[in-house]
């Protein structure tokens, strides 16, 4: 067992954050007054309302020093807030100014909440109509109403005060093999027409840049992590699509590839696009779309028939070949994981394990077994205290080295040309407490429920949230974030509308892949968190009066045997964990190395044992 050479990575650990709020903040109310506005909304979002935004729209963290991914802040005149999900709560409050910016926790405002609160009456709260969506800005318009004010759409006032703001991407945008995406353009326009024509539409407005990217299988590099071309398709029922498109670096051979079915544009020209929509119904997608395409559309003599874009749905449905991809992919990344679990606890008994260094060791060990195109995120690695932050982030002001009797925590995941991959696995260095053991084995217990879940069709994530939730219920315990998010296919690894969470309100479908993540977070302690990837497929049951549906489970590494409290499970759960352990050897064994094998053979051991 050998560690990788040192190679160029996917992330750093410079720290993103700023203490430069408070001028900031205040160069914006400067433009407020200049406009005669009395506050601005700042969400953390690009005009596609993306997760991974490329560096010209990280106004939240340009502003406020705020990094995470989810996050709107609201600027008056004389106050200001930030409001944050669950996931941040830890982070927020250490990366800004918390003098000149409130932190609110989302469980207790709304942004629409705050803004009711705090906008008093006759003051006028201004956005930017590329961030929002029609119903984002209806509910902010609520808001303001209910304080006696109003809203107004202008330019973004961030950008005008923001000095050295970066260029727009121009990464290259090429072709994602029909092999790989198992369908070819013309087969999936055919689907998306056909669903426009059952919904009453004329056109569609893509404006999801994952829809674009899997409707034309094209990839591109705009943003972090996510292999996506930004821009936008005007797709109409029957005649060529035309793709606008923010990078001028499109491959040849993805231009010939859509010739037949689309004409490539640049961004620019996607006024003239949405003007030519006049007497057309067009349909916009009420999760991406922003309210200045509505109003163009609108502007134009067209309809916004304003709902869900069908590619959303079709998207999220893998097809035989991507379901191939996910397992092909899932192989290869287990057995770097594995390999990269083994060095761990080398390093770990040594002395030698920081956050940073198990960062590094394994994107390495994900490169050393091919086809690396990337990180599907950056790795969240938190030793002991910084476990229970949900989304840190190392940097090289916080890495700290593991200490025995402490927990280690590694969430990440892998970008390869047949799937993405995202895993968390908990680790005990030295000898774990007696609490540890059983939040530890609690935790196990919901993800184990989730995984050998059984449910008739129809059934919707929200549904089963619960049963990832139970075992930690009995003791008085939760966790702040949902248990599950879908995973896209060399695409976004927190991808839509499935979801395992109390707002999953979609029907889980065969071939949805999924994330089972349940954890619990002590706070100034450890975090314990544990995830694999799910594949929802058809479940038999015998003498059944209803289809019924379970989970496949994709991702393949063990789990820490030395966190487990085998008295708090029952027999079908241990029977679950040592098969579960079998089928990772069995797959896994004959492509490592001697060491590393029999490292594997020790950690999955049976529980009687």
């Amino acid at each position: 067992m050998t560690e990788p050479s040192p190679r160029p990575r996917f992330q750093t650990f410079d720290d993103p954050s700023h203490r430069k709020g408070a001028e900031r903040i205040e160069a914006l109310r400067a433009a407020l007054r200049e406009t005669g506005l009395d506050g601005f909304v700042v969400p953390r979002a690009d005009e596609h309302q993306s997760e991974y935004v490329p560096a010209d729209a990280e106004r939240l963290a340009w502003l406020t020093g705020f990094t995470g991914s989810a996050g709107t802040a609201l600027i008056l005149t004389e106050s200001a807030a930030l409001v944050v999900d669950g996931r941040y709560t830890l982070q927020a409050p250490e990366q800004v100014e918390t003098g000149i910016l409130t932190v609110v926790p989302l469980s207790e405002a709304t942004p629409e909440a705050w803004i009711g609160a705090n906008l008093r009456r006759d003051q006028v709260l201004g956005y930017d109509p590329w961030l929002h969506t029609p119903d984002g800005v209806a509910r902010l318009e609520r808001a303001a109403t209910k304080a006696g004010g109003a809203v107004r759409a202008v330019p973004n006032l961030v950008d005008a005060v923001w000095a050295g703001r970066p260029k727009p991407p121009a990464g290259p945008v090429v072709v994602h093999p029909d092999a790989l995406a198992g369908e070819t353009v013309a087969e999936k326009l055919a689907r998306v027409r056909a669903a426009l024509a059952e919904g009453g539409c004329d056109a569609l407005v893509i404006s999801d840049p994952h829809n674009l990217a899997w409707a034309f299988n094209l990839r591109g590099s705009d943003v972090g992590h996510t292999p996506l071309a930004l821009g936008y398709a005007v797709l109409p029922r029957e005649g060529a699509a035309r793709l606008f498109l923010v990078s001028s670096n499109v491959d040849p051979a993805l231009r010939a590839a859509l010739a037949p079915a689309a004409e490539i544009l640049a961004r620019a020209e996607l006024d003239d696009g949405l003007a030519a929509l006049s007497g057309v119904r067009v349909r916009l997608d009420a999760a991406t779309g922003a309210v200045a395409l509505k109003e163009k559309i609108e502007a134009a003599g067209g309809t916004a028939d304003v709902g869900r874009d069908p590619i959303t749905g079709m998207k999220a449905v893998k097809n035989a070949a991507e379901i191939a991809g996910a397992r092909a992919a899932h192989i290869r990344d287990g057995a770097s994981v594995v390999r990269f679990l083994a060095w761990l606890d080398a390093a770990a008994a040594a002395g030698r394990l920081s956050e940073i260094a198990a960062v590094e060791a394994l994107e390495d060990f994900r490169a050393a077994g091919g086809d690396l195109r990337d990180v599907s995120f950056p790795t969240i690695s938190g030793s002991g205290p910084n476990g229970a932050i949900v989304h840190y982030r190392v940097t090289r002001a916080s890495d700290r080295t593991v200490q025995p009797g402490e927990l280690f925590l590694i969430d990440s995941g892998a970008q390869y040309s047949d799937g993405t991959t995202d895993i968390t696995r908990t680790v005990a260095v030295g000898a774990p407490s007696a609490a540890m053991r059983d939040r530890f084995t609690r935790v196990l217990k919901g993800h184990l429920a989730i995984a050998r879940a059984v449910f008739p069709t129809g059934t919707t994530g929200a549904q089963i949230d619960a049963f990832a939730r139970a075992p930690l219920w009995q003791a008085g315990l939760d966790f702040d974030h949902g248990t599950g998010h879908g995973v896209g296919a060399f695409l976004s690894v927190h991808e839509g509308p499935q979801r395992i969470a109390k707002t999953g309100t979609v029907a889980l479908e065969p071939g949805m892949i999924l994330s089972n993540e349940p954890g619990y977070y002590a706070r100034g302690a450890y975090g314990i968190r544990i995830e694999n990837l799910v594949l929802v497929e058809p479940r038999a049951i015998a003498d059944g009066e209803r289809p019924m549906l379970g989970f496949e489970t994709l991702t393949l590494a063990p789990y820490d045997r030395r966190l487990i409290e085998p008295d708090l499970l029952d027999p079908g759960e241990r029977a679950w964990i040592d098969a579960y352990h079998e089928r990772v050897r069995a797959t896994l064994a004959p492509g490592l190395d001697a060491e590393t094998r029999a490292w594997l053979e020790r950690a999955i051991a049976p529980l009687s044992d």
